[in-house]
């Protein structure tokens, strides 16, 4: 390799800097954004030369231009790249040189970079789930109108249900007026809001076949074909992580931890995670939390009930969370179905235990 390459890269621009591996020297420049720009900038760049990209919002398409310039792109962790350059001040060329000394070291922090055609298919998922947070906030938005003016609903598991729903337009006009037609707003762009994500859970279906991986997630309780469409796509190769712990902590179900003095404290979880994973365990542990008392033999409802007693029902969640995170791994590394710990009952004819 004669020389390393870095971008500290932004909305308009990007500045490079190229680094003689022998001599040291450095040369940086400065790339306006325009289709092209990159892959132009590194025609003289021996191919297979890896170039340092920290990961930011658009670094999809800079990826694609290194890719088509020969050249090896290395996505950077930002967070843990900034402790380790240490630097006091903060600029371009500081940050773009620090990232050239990561790579002279070899202490360059990296995360993986899905195959272009997975980040492509990955945006049907996440955007299904940017949806699916739309529609919820919408109905507890009518829901909140409703109590906010004394109208009572009771008497339906689902107040969304095809039956719940003539009622609720009944209770929906007996409020104030300009509180009424916003209602009625709100519920017309959670009828849009639902067909839209039933479109792209059938194009979903058409576009990506049931993989391996996706029928080993699906015997994960909670776990159907869009969680593990989504579990699929957002881990990638399981091999990347070396055990069940670091693949949970990716997942960001894992709470921070400050032990000293023989106490030890239990926080929040870090918000430089893997939302999107951290959603797809959530919602599978949720579903485990719904049907815990139908099925009290299985061990992720008995892991829910005992840390419930215990603490409460969020910390119960994200308990059973961390459990499907890490039985992921599992799955996903020996390529076999999820079993239950200590399960007696009889399990079906095609190797999966039963699910929510």
């Amino acid at each position: 390799m004669r020389e390393y390459i870095a971008f500290d890269s932004h909305k308009h621009y990007t500045l490079m800097e190229r680094e003689n591996a022998t001599t040291g020297k450095t040369r940086q420049r400065r790339i306006d954004h325009r289709p092209g720009a990159i892959r132009a900038a590194l025609q003289t760049a021996e191919p297979g030369t890896p170039v340092a990209i920290e990961s930011i919002g658009s670094w999809y398409w800079i990826v694609n231009e290194i890719e088509e310039a020969g050249l090896q792109p290395r996505l950077v962790h930002p967070r843990k790249a900034k402790v380790m350059m240490g630097c006091i001040n903060k600029t371009d060329k500081l940050d773009v040189h620090g990232l050239n000394r990561l790579q002279r070291s070899g202490t360059l922090p990296t995360v993986w970079i899905p195959p272009r055609d997975t980040r492509d298919l990955r945006e049907i998922t996440r955007t299904r789930m940017v949806l699916t947070q739309q529609r919820t906030r919408f109905k507890n938005r009518i829901l909140a109108t409703l109590s906010k003016h004394g109208v009572t609903f009771r008497g339906y598991s689902d107040a969304f249900g095809k039956k719940a729903r003539i009622a609720l337009e009944k209770h929906v006009d007996q409020l104030p007026p300009h509180a009424r037609d916003m209602t009625k707003l709100l519920l017309e762009q959670l009828d849009h809001t639902h067909g839209q994500i039933v479109m792209i859970e059938e194009q979903l279906k058409e576009l990506v076949p049931v993989s391996d991986a996706m029928r080993w997630l699906m015997t994960l309780p909670g776990v159907a074909i869009i969680l593990s469409a989504v579990i699929a796509f957002e881990v990638g190769d399981v091999t990347r992580f070396p055990d069940s712990q670091h693949l949970a902590s990716y997942s960001g179900v894992v709470p921070r931890i400050h032990s000293s003095g023989g106490k030890t404290y239990y926080g929040r979880t870090r918000p430089d995670v893997n939302r999107y994973l951290k959603w797809a365990f959530c919602e599978a542990a949720n579903s485990a939390k719904l049907n815990h008392k139908r099925f009290p033999e299985r061990h992720v409802s008995q892991l829910y009930a005992r840390v419930k007693r215990r603490r409460d029902s969020s910390r119960a969640v994200g308990a059973v969370a961390r459990h499907l995170a890490e039985a992921a791994f599992h799955v996903l590394r020996k390529g076999e179905p999820y079993c239950e710990r200590g399960y007696k009952g009889t399990k079906p004819s095609n190797g999966r235990t039963r699910k929510a």
